[in-house]
């Protein structure tokens, strides 16, 4: 019994310990769902969103990838400590699979993060891809 007690009140301290020294990062991103509206094939729309760090420790972006080729992000920078911030970079190529497509896409751009709440972040792009005017 003793021993348990023991072990249990060292779990409780290096806890206490643990989460004063360090606590978490946590990743806030406001705006994860972007309207682009209507865009005419072939235009690029670029976008910036802030990243931000409302936790205890730093916030490591391990690794920003997209659904598709027709969308490039980057997060600058790649740590953030806490109360910082830092900048999504996305750029979406419209014209990119060719000047027919039209209609309603959504892409995505993934965020990885060592948040343990949250791992991935997703932020949607919706647009409606319009034909280019005549000549």
């Amino acid at each position: 019994m003793k021993k348990w007690m023991m072990l249990f009140g060292v779990t409780a301290v290096l806890t206490v310990l643990l989460t004063a020294c360090g606590g978490q990062p946590e990743i806030v991103i406001n705006e994860i769902s972007l309207q682009l509206g209507d865009v005419v094939n072939g235009a690029v729309i670029q976008r910036e969103l802030i990243v931000q760090n409302q936790g205890q420790a730093d916030l490591n972006i391990e690794a920003v990838t997209t659904s598709c080729d027709c969308t490039q992000a980057s997060v600058e920078p790649m740590t953030i400590p806490p109360g910082g911030s830092g900048t999504l970079h996305i750029e979406f190529d419209s014209g990119a699979h060719g000047s027919e497509l039209t209609g309603q896409i959504i892409r995505q751009v993934f965020i990885a993060s060592n948040d343990p709440q949250q791992p991935e972040i997703v932020v949607e792009l919706a647009a409606n891809i319009l034909l280019p005017p005549a000549p």
